[in-house]
This record gives C-alpha cells, structure tokens and sequence, in this order.
C-alpha cells in the first residue's frame, strides 16, 4: 500500500490528479484500482471525480489477487535483494526466466512462484538468455512493474564475461546498431541500416591464457538493452564470448558448456522508497574455473 497526504495547494483537485501526477498511477492501472475498490480517501472507497482537500489521506492498495497460469515449483533460489515491492535473485544457467512453448515449466519463474507463496502474477522486470547467470529482478506487484519500466534506462547493469585474444586498449565503447538477422528467429547482427541503437561500454580486468588461448577476462555495461547486446557486440569487434556457440565459431567455444557470461551488478534509485540499490551476484564457480585455468 502507498499513501499521500494531501498538501494546501492540492486542495481542490480531483482524485485522478493526485493517482496520476503524485503517486505515479498510470491511467489503465488508475481506472482497474478504481474499479476494484482499491483506492481510498481517508479509509473510505473513493472515485475518480472525487475532490479532495488539505490533509487528506490517499490510500491505494495492491494487494489483489491476480490470474496467472504458473505453476510453482519447489527449487532451491538464491535471493539476492527483497522487499515488499522487488525480488532480486541469482539465476544460474541453464534455465529460462519465464515459461514459453519450449520450457512450459522448469523456469525461474515458476521457482519464484514458489518463493513468494502468494496469488500475484510473475513479473520479471529484466531478462537474461537461458545459459547467461546473473541477476534478474522481479516486481511483487502492477505498480511496482509499471515504475520500474519508467526508470529502466537509467538501470546500470554490468556484466563479467570471458572473451577471446587481448584487447589493444583497456576501455572502449561500442556503439553499432543492432537487428535481427534476416532468416533467423533467434540470431541478431550488427546492421547500420535498419539496426536499433545499441552501445556496450568494456573495461580489461585480467588478460589470461586458457589451453594456450589467449583469452581477456572484461566488464561490460550495457547502455541500452538490445537482445543479445553483449554477444552481438563482442562477436563483431572479434572477440567473442567464450563458450558462445552462436555467436562463436572459433575453437574456443568449446571451453565452456555455455556462453561465460554473468550478470554481474545491477544498482538503480528505488522508484518508490527514493533510495540507491546495488545488488551484486558473486562470479559462478564454472566462470571461475574458466579464469583459473
């Protein structure tokens, strides 16, 4: 639940005014609570004409129960971060965020389901390809979501990846436009025609051999959020990710059962309580296996 009290220059205006302009309400979620009795002035159902005055409480609760056609199922997760409106948790790889035709169960989702024991809908707010690690972030209610989406650009993410050969510079931005590959349902490329911006900031942490192939241990921050950023990009400035078989035709793809790719951090000012996160997910031991061959 949120609530507002309403201030002296406020008085007079009516109840959407405030839902829209002061509790960050969007319209179609406005009218659904609305329509459900879920918003209150003063502990009182109120409508959306209703005027209100100085020192009125404005209540709004989420907490409804909601359709959802995922199972829970019982698995072990490591949660990262939680509080009454996200939870953050580390997925390993290997599995997908969210059930689709392919994985109908057996997702992160339906553990998160499980987890949170509770009739709401599954939300997750970022995503990560089925073998990539790392953080994915779940919003506990409507509201939650819709707030987060507002702020997902200024989300910093980074990544920690093991990718082929030694980098002439220790930094570097890539900017270059990103698009479906024609043909494929899943391959992405760079194409600077009809590509959507696309810009992955690398950083060197350690360059390292692995069976005698030189390899550079970097960090990544995304910028924007195209499908397969990192991959597409590395690929294409000839340094692709250990282990990825799609975007990686050289040998060392075989060193890794999967791309070595790991969401890393994950930091952002809290949408609704107005302060910092960071949330860190630690290396996992098959990257780090990587790193101290």
């Amino acid at each position: 639940m949120i609530k507002y009290i309403v201030q002296e220059k406020e008085s007079g205006q009516i109840l959407k005014f405030i839902a829209k302009n002061k509790l960050g309400l969007s319209t179609r979620l406005f009218n659904k609570l609305k329509l459900n009795h879920h918003i209150y002035i003063n502990d009182n159902i109120a409508y959306s004409n209703d005027r209100i005055k100085t020192g009125d409480i404005v209540s709004i609760d989420f907490d409804y129960n909601e359709e959802d056609n995922i199972e829970p199922q019982e698995a072990s997760i490591e949660v990262l971060f939680e509080d009454d409106w996200y939870l953050a948790v580390n997925k390993p790889s290997g599995i997908v965020v969210h059930p689709c035709a392919f994985h109908p169960n057996g997702t992160l989702a339906n553990y998160v389901k499980h987890y949170l024991n509770n009739n709401k809908k599954i939300r997750p707010v970022n995503r990560l390809d089925k073998d990539t690690s790392g953080i994915v972030i779940f919003a506990k209610n409507e509201f939650a979501q819709e707030v987060f989406n507002e702020i997902h650009d200024e989300v910093e993410k980074k990544y920690i990846a093991i990718v082929e050969g030694n980098f002439d510079k220790d930094k570097g931005i890539i900017d270059e436009p990103i698009s479906r590959k024609e043909g494929s349902i899943i391959e992405r490329h760079v194409d600077k025609v009809n590509g959507q911006k696309a810009i992955t900031e690398y950083k060197v942490v350690k360059r390292i051999k692995i069976s005698n192939i030189e390899c550079s241990e970097i960090e990544l921050t995304l910028r924007t959020g195209r499908t397969h950023q990192i991959r597409v990009h590395m690929a294409y400035i000839n340094h692709p990710i250990i282990g990825d078989t799609l975007y990686n035709s050289k040998e060392s793809s075989k060193l890794l059962n999967r791309q070595a790719l790991h969401a890393y951090t994950l930091s952002f000012k809290h949408p609704i309580e107005n302060r910092n996160v960071l949330i860190k997910a630690n290396i996992p031991d098959d990257i780090k296996q990587l790193i101290n061959k």
